[in-house]
C-alpha cells in the first residue's frame, strides 16, 4: 500500500507508536520535539511505501515529532546524490540532538559513495566551521562514516585539531569517537596524533577511554594508552 500524502504518513507513523519505547527514548535523547515512540526499523519500513516521485513533496513539509525528522532524513538519503544535496542544508537546520545527527549521517552511506571528495569540499568542510554544535557534529560523524581511509586520515587529524577549542559536549564526544575509530583502523598514524595533539584533557582522555572500550584493541595496547592520559 502506497502513502501518497503527508497527512496519511503522519497517521501511519502515529499508529506505530509505543508508549514504553517513547519513555525509553526520551530518557536518552535530549530534544524539545515531541516523541511518538516509533522504532527506527519501523520508520524505515514505512517510508518505503512513499513513492520516489513523491519524496520531494514530503520533504517540503515541516516535521513536528522527532520521528518525522528521522523519516525526512531517510527520505533524503533515498535520492540520487545531486538531488540529495538540494535538501541537505535545510535538513541540517532541523538536527538538534545526537540521534537525528548520527542516524542521518549513517543513512547517507550509499548516497555518498563515489562522491566523497565532492561532498567533503561542498558540505563537510563548511559544517566543521559552523557555530552550531550539531552542524559540527554532522561534519565529524561524516568524517567517521565516510573518510577513515588512507587518503583522508591526516586531513581528519588536522580537522580534529582545528576544533580543539570547541567546548560543546556533543562536539567533544564526536571528536573522541572519531579518534577511537581512527585508532582502530590506523593505529600507527593515530598513535602519532595522540602524542602531539593539543586536544584538551577531557576530550583527549575520553578518546583514550573509547579506544580502550573496543574489543578490537589488544590489552597491552590499552595498558600503554592509559599511561598517556592527561
Amino acid at each position: 500500500m502506497k502513502i501518497d500524502n503527508y497527512e496519511d504518513f503522519q497517521t501511519a507513523l502515529a499508529s506505530l507508536s509505543d508508549d514504553e519505547y517513547r519513555e525509553f527514548t526520551m530518557r536518552g535523547v535530549p530534544c524539545d520535539r515531541p516523541f511518538l515512540g516509533v522504532r527506527i526499523p519501523e520508520i524505515k519500513r514505512l517510508i518505503q511505501k512513499i513513492p520516489k516521485e513523491k519524496i520531494a513533496d514530503f520533504i517540503k513539509h515541516e516535521p513536528i515529532a522527532i520521528e518525522e525528522v528521522l523519516a525526512r532524513g531517510f527520505l533524503i538519503s533515498r535520492l540520487p546524490y545531486d538531488e540529495m544535496l538540494k535538501f541537505f542544508d535545510s535538513h541540517i537546520k532541523l538536527l538538534d540532538n545526537w540521534c537525528t545527527v548520527d542516524t542521518f549521517c549513517a543513512s547517507l552511506k550509499k548516497t555518498i559513495k563515489n562522491h566523497e571528495a565532492d561532498f567533503l569540499d561542498r558540505k563537510v568542510e563548511k559544517l566543521l566551521e559552523s557555530k552550531n554544535e550539531f552542524a559540527v557534529r554532522v561534519g565529524l560523524v561524516s568524517l567517521l562514516d565516510f573518510y577513515i581511509k588512507p587518503d583522508y586520515i591526516f586531513l581528519i587529524f588536522d580537522r580534529i585539531e582545528s576544533l580543539k577549542n570547541r567546548d560543546e559536549y556533543y562536539i567533544k564526544m564526536a571528536v573522541a569517537w572519531l579518534v577511537a575509530e581512527c585508532f582502530i583502523k590506523f593505529p600507527d598514524e593515530t598513535f602519532g596524533f595522540l602524542k602531539t595533539t593539543e586536544l584538551p584533557k577531557w576530550t583527549f582522555n575520553k578518546a583514550i577511554s573509547k579506544i580502550c572500550d573496543s574489543f578490537r584493541v589488544e590489552k597491552e595496547v590499552k595498558d600503554y594508552l592509559k599511561t598517556l592520559r592527561k
